[in-house]
């Protein structure tokens, strides 16, 4: 079977091995396709891979010997999942893969909210504190997380991870979450409404799917509900937040802080407003790649081709 992989670049910048997956076919490996080479590049392949090359209904039919579309990620929106059905393949994605490397980076995230190592640690290295005429300064409040409660919207695998690391650190944690799991209620996490979590939280942290419901979720008038100087994390998909609202919430101090590896267009256009908002912290989606996390994300991809040529596909999306 002819095997193409369409944009391996970020998930194998040179530090990992394509060869348990060349061990299962003719293997073609691309670090990136733009858009007008993409039906080019699969031919007559059977298998291909994508991490966030779009397959659309329009690639899809102009390629038919395709069997197997293998996403380099969880997410699938990249992939026109009917036309994919329509045709008769399999759509199979990679879940679970980061869990602890995306709860890890989301507390990193709330840290850094809390203290700004990174700045203080710029500020010292310019030579600010050798100027300093008392032994210590800070640049910002200082946050202690003891006591303070973290409101989780969603609470599958990775909000699951992020909340026992909260728990860690002293805090309360209240959950939304449509899918209600009594045996994780404990006297230091329990479920409420989004409106009671809104009012509750001093952290509010995204790990929700993104759905026509849930765009734009963190709006202005959710933030309106929230508690005066609520700090904002999502490692989960930007356009969960309209990023005017937030920016401008930012600027009034309405929210303290926000911290964000993921932008509703990415990369960003310049005029994206939360790179020059106040308080706020971008890093560029790499919540996920840790070398550990990208080294489990091969190792199932190649799992994935395994078991479709088995006749028992897994981790089906469609």
């Amino acid at each position: 079977m002819k095997i193409v992989v369409l944009d391996g670049a970020t998930l194998n910048p040179g530090d990992l091995s394509w060869d348990d997956l060349a061990g299962e076919g003719q293997l073609t490996v691309h670090d990136r396709t733009p858009p007008e080479l993409v039906i080019e590049r699969i031919g007559d392949a059977e298998i291909i891979f994508t991490n966030k090359t779009v397959l659309s209904r329009e690639i899809i039919a102009a390629c038919p010997s395709v069997r197997f579309i293998g996403l380099l990620a969880t997410g699938y929106n990249v992939v026109d999942i009917a036309a994919a059905r329509e045709k008769g393949i399999d759509v199979c994605n990679i879940p679970t893969y980061g869990t602890q490397s995306v709860a890890q980076f989301a507390a990193a995230l709330l840290l850094e909210l809390c203290h700004r190592v990174g700045r203080h640690a710029d500020d010292v290295r310019a030579g600010n504190w050798g100027k300093c005429v008392d032994f210590c300064y800070w640049l910002n409040p200082l946050t202690e997380l003891d006591g303070k409660t973290l409101g989780l919207v969603g609470c599958g695998r990775i909000g699951q991870a992020f909340a026992r690391i909260a728990q860690a650190f002293g805090m309360k944690v209240v959950v939304y979450d449509k899918m209600v799991n009594k045996a994780l209620e404990s006297d230091t996490l329990k479920y409420v409404t989004l409106d009671e979590l809104y009012a509750a939280a001093d952290v509010i942290s995204l790990h929700c799917p993104l759905f026509p419901e849930t765009q734009g979720m963190i709006n202005k008038e959710a933030i309106a509900r929230m508690k005066p100087g609520v700090m904002l994390i999502n490692t989960s998909r930007g356009p969960l937040i309209n990023e005017q609202d937030l920016a401008d919430a930012l600027a009034a101090g309405r929210v303290a802080g926000a911290a964000v590896d993921v932008l509703s267009c990415e990369p960003p256009k310049p005029d994206n407003p939360l790179l020059s908002a106040p308080n706020c912290l971008v890093t560029p989606h790499i919540a996920w790649a840790t070398k550990e996390a990208r080294e489990r994300l091969m190792g199932i991809a190649v799992d994935n081709v395994v078991a479709f040529k088995k006749g028992t596909p897994q981790n089906v999306v469609n």
